[in-house]
């Protein structure tokens, strides 16, 4: 079936619809036989082409002396630390692969073993196996870049110190608001204590002042024997020792003078002479030492005019 060709899209969909319809009645009319797909009739077999392989080697294959191939086979170094190793052992010590650590040290001690086995070889050939000392090669990667690389590190390694310092603050600052946070309740306990302590001397359950040194904490009730115990040790403080000197030591004061029974009875210390004058006089009351009175000093003022 010819149709006009349509331009743009109009003519994609006009195409699509045309084969569409083609493919449909060809469906139904079963002209339509296995072949868009393919089928595989079973698993593709692998082939082993000897000749082709050895071929393929003869092609490209070149007679060089080992001095330019360098190419060695061997095994890993054994383990000097563990036991011989026998072909039982070495069954058993099998590598994982998927193990990283003993993939990459069978690797190693292969490379190891190459190189032990090839030196002494280079040796005899006379082929030099050091870098002389002064020897310049050309880096792999520019000044550049290596400047580039460097400043990246420094500047890693800047903000790791910054990090660093910042944490080392930060529990710095910490560290002294909960410092700053216990002097405050202390404060605060004090203060506390202080006013309970004045409230019961101003009500008269107590009659101590300790309060006012300054020095008083304020305890626990297990702290408080302790406490005792160490003030009796001690002795009274300077302001108690003060007022006992001032005030005594408490207990009756009204007539401690008064003359009791034995008091009375008791003439141990009375001295006659003392009592009526006729005892020794004290030094320097002579009576040529006496002062004269008022009007004799007048008089005598009078006498000398």
């Amino acid at each position: 079936m010819d149709t006009p060709p349509l331009s743009g899209s109009d003519s994609d969909s006009d195409d699509s619809l045309v084969t569409d319809r083609e493919l449909q009645d060809a469906f139904s009319q079963g002209l339509l036989k296995p072949g868009l797909n393919v089928v595989l009739e079973g698993p593709k077999k692998a082939v082993n082409d000897v000749s082709g392989l050895k071929q393929c080697l003869a092609e490209f294959k070149r007679d060089l002396e080992w001095v330019e191939r360098l190419d060695v086979t061997l095994g890993p170094v054994p383990e000097v630390s563990g036991p011989q190793s026998t072909p039982q052992n070495k069954d058993q010590k099998t590598v994982d692969p998927e193990d990283d650590f003993q993939r990459e040290m069978s690797f190693y001690r292969q490379a190891q073993a190459a190189v032990l086995a090839v030196l002494p070889r280079l040796h005899q050939l006379k082929v030099p196996t050091k870098r002389p000392s002064d020897y310049f090669a050309e880096m792999a990667k520019s000044d550049q870049q290596m400047q580039k690389i460097r400043q990246k590190l420094q500047a890693k390694q800047a903000a790791m110190e910054k990090s660093e310092k910042a944490k080392q603050l930060r529990a710095l600052r910490k560290y002294g608001k909960k410092v700053q946070t216990e002097v405050l309740q202390k404060r605060q306990r004090e203060k506390t204590h202080m006013m309970n302590a004045v409230k019961k001397y101003q009500k008269g359950f107590s009659d101590k002042l300790d309060f006012l040194e300054g020095d008083q904490k304020p305890v626990g009730r297990r702290t408080k024997e302790g406490a005792k115990g160490q003030q009796m040790k001690k002795g009274p403080s300077a302001k108690r020792r003060y007022k006992n000197q001032k005030f005594g030591f408490g207990g009756k004061k009204k007539g401690s003078k008064w003359n009791t029974r034995e008091s009375y009875d008791d003439v141990s210390s009375f001295r006659a002479k003392t009592a009526h004058g006729k005892g020794l006089k004290r030094p320097g009351k002579k009576g040529s030492n006496k002062r004269p009175g008022k009007r004799t000093r007048e008089k005598m003022k009078s006498r000398t005019h």
